[in-house]
């Protein structure tokens, strides 16, 4: 496995990868690695592309109340996994690469990044849309691998890369959880062992909200039911709604690709998940 670290040695890199498998996949991350990473690179491994995983901390999506420094990293342990897992190239550019001094460009999406995390972290989908842009045109991978994890993220992505015909494939992998339910993240870490023990109740809450909406209920009083039990035992709820798949638009009553999306706090720590109905 190579790791490049400027853009000389990423293009010499992607060019000799190219050159010997003839596609190539990209797995962007920005660190921290758990089995939903992992997940993603097996994935592009096993579709027969070279496969190259970013790893790379993005200010540009933090906003001015959330910690950049207490991102948690782990180069040696990334670096490992990745080994581990088949990667082909590491691709960990410092922040002077990625922005350099007079830079005046960044993408505003608006859609699908409007509203629900849109809304909590403004500014925050400038950061992932402009970053995701910047990668696919360093690496020029045939496709990037997105968890369904983060489904607004991916969405956002999906709809960025379509509008701006990159010449790209934006591949979905499904949310890997803990064998409680608990879905897969970086920030997980920072849980402490009592909240770690009443976070899965956010995916639960959610699946008995959604068996009922899969029985055709309205959403208005499972979706309440739901926000009920978790504030009690809590969560602090930013949204929990069901809305349509692509756009993010709210849905009274489930309908072809909708999901339920939610955003909760529990002690520092703000998880979010997704599922979709049935």
């Amino acid at each position: 496995m190579q790791v490049a670290r400027t853009l000389p040695e990423l293009r010499a890199a992607t060019a000799a990868l190219r050159a010997r498998h003839g596609a190539l996949a990209l797995v962007p991350t920005m660190g921290a690695l758990h089995a939903g990473h992992r997940a993603l690179v097996l994935a592009a491994v096993a579709s027969g592309a070279a496969t190259v995983a970013s790893i790379f901390v993005n200010p540009l999506q933090f906003g001015a109340n959330e910690d950049l420094s207490r991102y948690p990293r782990d180069e040696d342990g990334d670096l490992a996994a990745l080994r581990a897992s088949g990667c082909a190239l590491v691709w960990m550019p410092g922040v002077e690469t990625m922005y350099p001094p007079g830079g005046a460009t960044t993408i505003e999406p608006t859609g699908a990044a409007e509203n629900w995390e849109g809304m909590a972290r403004p500014g925050h989908f400038r950061g992932v849309a402009t970053v995701c842009a910047k990668l696919f045109g360093q690496v020029r991978a045939d496709r990037a691998y997105f968890g369904e994890k983060d489904w607004q993220q991916l969405q956002v992505v999906t709809r960025m890369a379509a509008d701006l015909h990159l010449p790209l494939e934006i591949v979905p992998v499904e949310t890997v959880r803990e064998s409680d339910g608990l879905a897969m993240s970086s920030r997980n870490r920072f849980l402490s062992a009592e909240e770690r023990g009443r976070a899965p109740l956010l995916y639960a809450a959610m699946t008995a909200a959604a068996t009922e909406l899969a029985a055709g209920a309205d959403a208005a009083a499972p979706l309440a039911a739901a926000r009920q039990s978790l504030t009690a035992a809590g969560f602090d709820v930013d949204y929990l709604a069901l809305v349509d798949g692509p756009s993010l638009r709210e849905i009274p009553r489930a309908a072809p690709d909708c999901r339920l999306i939610a955003a909760a706090r529990l002690g520092t720590v703000r998880l979010l998940d997704n599922r979709g109905i049935g």
